[in-house]
């Protein structure tokens, strides 16, 4: 059975289908009671139009992505078999005697275009930090062969698409423009990031700089990073649902619970591999996880009781007695490149103070930023201290030592994130080490415990240290 003009209408991934028919988009079901019932339905009404007989309803173009996001909302998300507009035409050639996709690369990147089929073109692969999304991102830009937009959280990381891209494809340098503070070229290949897109002079203001999405008659938007997409973009992707859309990322969780928006707006999940199964192949690093827990000094003990959730949060986090665990980690790993990464920044300034170690946050112009990775990435530093601006994007291959000291509440991502600074594979299979430095008795143990979920879900444990067994093993 289907609708002629909805192919696949009565296929596997539910009973909603958006398509087209007599050359306009539809919604569609073999189920007449649940579209009469989502019809009625207030959140869906509005974005109907006419009936097409029992089994379907006109929709306006413009609703398309807006109808998604409320289907998945009331708990009936559509399958999305409408198509897509062509972008302007862009033959991308890989460099294969450069370098070489792996398997699953090349079977993410397989899955999410299909073919060139409707049922590919927009979804979202999940595969680990240092396993290689961009070349997953670069090898569906290829499948595709037409202009392309990126979206990423950083300029670090624009540059390092920039790299990737001129390295291994045969794009020429003007073929592939930077959108950013700095500069705001626009090429075939655009890499921008969600900062920039997002950014207005005013707080009611309009975002001048989501006019990005329609500049060009783009062919495929990637998404690096989706998990932390943004809402004004959100907003802006729902106005682009003819275009086709790829998500990257190491975990479709989201704090703020808009999984389902993403499902909505980029699409289904299209590929995704176990932490571990690649770990068993070598093709990210094996780690150890650990989780060390110190107590608070007495004088911090009684400001901590008396202080407000948030504020204990921040004292139990900044735990002076942590720069002594820091201190005795790096004895235990000795010469091992090795980041300390955190949330607050007094803490972090105390911690680079104390060891004389190079601070990176969110502050350092982006030049600096280049030259103390540059200088780690060659030997020349072993030790970076970094705030949350290192949670992405960190193009750091032989880090082997992570060590945490403070983080965002109880946020399994940016566990994720962090954790996956690190698993690049190193060149004589060392192990990689990551330490969370947490206070006991305190929030912010509850917190660490809800952080490491979604790692524990990947098939690793932690091991819990007591500061004493750290400090006399150092």
């Amino acid at each position: 059975k289907f609708i002629p003009g909805i192919p696949g209408l009565a296929g596997g991934w539910g009973p909603l289908k958006l398509g087209k028919q007599e050359g306009e988009l539809r919604l569609a079901s073999f189920e007449p009671a649940l579209l009469a019932e989502l019809a009625r339905r207030r959140e869906i009404a509005p974005l109907l139009g006419p009936p097409r007989g029992a089994l379907g309803r006109a929709v306006p173009p413009a609703n398309r992505g807006l109808l998604k996001q409320a289907l998945v909302a009331v708990g009936w998300p559509a399958e999305d078999l409408a198509g897509y507009v062509e972008g302007e035409e862009l033959p991308i050639g890989l460099r294969l005697d450069r370098f070489h996709i792996r398997d699953y690369q090349q079977e993410a990147a397989d899955a999410f275009y299909a073919g060139g089929d409707v049922r590919g073109g927009s979804g979202v692969v999940v595969l680990p930090p240092g396993s290689g999304k961009t070349i997953v991102g670069i090898a569906a830009m290829a499948l595709v062969g037409q202009s392309t937009l990126i979206l990423t959280t950083n300029r670090t990381s624009v540059n390092q698409w920039r790299r990737e891209l001129l390295a291994r494809t045969d794009l020429a340098p003007e073929q592939v423009s930077e959108y950013t503070g700095g500069a705001k070229g626009i090429a075939p290949v655009t890499v921008a990031t969600y900062q920039m897109l997002t950014h207005r002079t005013e707080k009611d203001g309009d975002f001048p700089h989501l006019r990005l999405f329609s500049e060009r008659e783009w062919g495929l938007i990637v998404y690096d990073e989706v998990h932390l997409l943004p809402a004004p973009v959100f907003r802006a992707t729902a106005e682009i649902q003819a275009r086709r859309r790829l998500g990257l990322t190491a975990t479709l969780v989201r704090e703020d619970g808009r999984e389902g928006d993403v499902f909505a707006l980029i699409g289904p999940k299209k590929y995704d591999v176990p932490w571990r199964d690649l770990e068993a192949r070598g093709w990210i690093a094996e780690a150890s996880c650990n989780e060390v827990r110190v107590s608070l000094p007495d004088e911090e003990r009684m400001a901590y009781a008396l202080a407000e959730p948030r504020d204990q949060h921040r004292i139990a986090a900044e735990n002076p007695r942590k720069l002594k665990l820091v201190r005795a980690l790096l004895d235990m790993h000795p010469g091992a490149p090795t980041l300390v990464i955190g949330q607050y920044l007094g803490q972090l300034q105390y911690i680079a103070d104390n060891l004389a170690a190079p601070l990176i946050t969110g502050r350092t112009p982006q030049r600096e930023r280049e030259r103390l990775f540059d200088a780690f990435r060659s030997g020349e530093e072993s030790l970076l201290i970094i705030s949350k601006v290192g949670n992405f994007a960190l193009d750091l291959p032989d880090a082997e030592l992570l060590i945490q000291v403070s983080g965002t509440f109880g946020s399994r991502q940016e566990e994720a994130q962090r954790l996956g600074r690190i698993l690049r594979p190193k060149a004589d299979g060392r192990q990689a080490h990551f330490y969370t430095l947490v206070t006991r008795d305190t929030s912010e143990l509850d917190f660490a415990h809800n952080r490491q979920l979604f790692l524990a879900e990947q098939g690793y444990s932690y091991r819990i240290w007591e500061a004493d067994e750290i400090l006399r093993a150092r």
